[in-house]
């Protein structure tokens, strides 16, 4: 049977229906592609990754720093053999090897980063936001710098994805040859085919908006947005709207989908809503769970 778990500012990592497995700040969480293992990011000033068996109940046993400040994001290859973090606060990356038990091993590989872009309040400098793997290279959005930086695994740079500027990427995701990218500074998704470019605006509400989120399944690309406080789905094909529904909350930080249903991770209504997707539209199901200031919800 499958848990849902949630990371955020509250506790620690909630259980749905459960008691919080107590850490600090886990912002961010991943699953082990093989193993009864999850990771958290904890977004601290000083950063911690700290790995949990989930079997027979969510329990601590590993734990190493993120090598920077704020990790807000944590990611593993789909071998289990390496994971990924990045650090908001100044930009670092790192990459860590994995044992047989999923725990840390040997020496991390620290990718440190310059750079800044036109918004001088929010891109004064590197702010690393994602870690994704995708065909043997680790790809990191970086909101300060209006890149995707690339990595072999080894920690070698390759050349980075350039944004528009201003965009500040956060969330980004693959399907086949297509990049999707999510801009939290200028409210844009952004196509990537190629030499080829698709910008469309993640909400149609009016407003400021601050897209969260981006995550591709089947034939749409769904983007949380923090200020509308609303889920848009986008035809994958074109970026051409489908639909835009009410979050069920405040400040839409983070979802996950299993199957037919969708996990909204509310942050600042204290929130995890749960929706019915119908035709790829997400619906309200009547569900919500209480999570204090809920950041990440992770299905495994």
């Amino acid at each position: 049977m499958k848990q849902v778990y949630v990371g955020g500012y509250g506790p620690g990592i909630v259980t749905l229906g459960g008691e919080p497995a107590r850490v600090a700040s886990p912002s961010f969480l991943a699953a082990h592609p093989t193993l009864p293992v999850l990771y958290a990011a904890g977004e601290l000033g000083r950063g911690w990754l700290t790995a949990f068996r989930t079997e027979p109940a969510l329990s601590p046993f590993d734990e190493r720093p993120s090598e920077g400040d704020s990790p807000c994001h944590v990611a593993v290859d789909p071998a289990g053999t390496v994971l990924a973090a990045a650090n908001y606060g100044d930009g670092t990356a790192v990459i860590q090897r994995l044992d047989d038990r999923g725990a840390f091993e040997g020496d991390p590989i620290v990718l440190r980063h310059e750079g800044s872009g036109p918004n001088r309040s929010r891109q004064e400098g590197p702010h690393a936001h994602q870690a994704v793997f995708h065909e043997g290279i680790l790809h990191v959005s970086d909101l300060g710098t209006d890149e995707i930086r690339r990595y072999r695994l080894d920690g070698t740079p390759l050349e980075p994805i350039a944004m528009h500027p201003g965009t500040g990427p956060r969330h980004f995701a693959f399907a086949g040859s297509h990049l999707y990218v999510a801009g939290e500074l200028d409210g844009s998704v952004t196509l990537i085919e190629g030499e080829r470019r698709t910008v469309a605006p993640a909400s149609r509400c009016e407003g400021e908006n601050h897209p969260s989120h981006l995550q591709v399944e089947g034939d749409f690309v769904y983007v949380a947005n923090r200020g509308p406080n609303t889920i848009s789905v986008l035809r994958a094909a074109d970026l051409s709207p489908v639909a835009e529904v009410r979050s069920g909350g405040d400040w839409p930080r983070h979802f996950a989908i299993d199957g037919a249903t969708m996990y909204v991770a509310n942050q600042q209504s204290d929130a995890v809503t749960v929706f019915s997707l119908k035709e790829g539209v997400p619906e309200p199901s009547g569900q919500a769970y209480g999570v204090e200031r809920p950041a990440c919800v992770l299905i495994m």
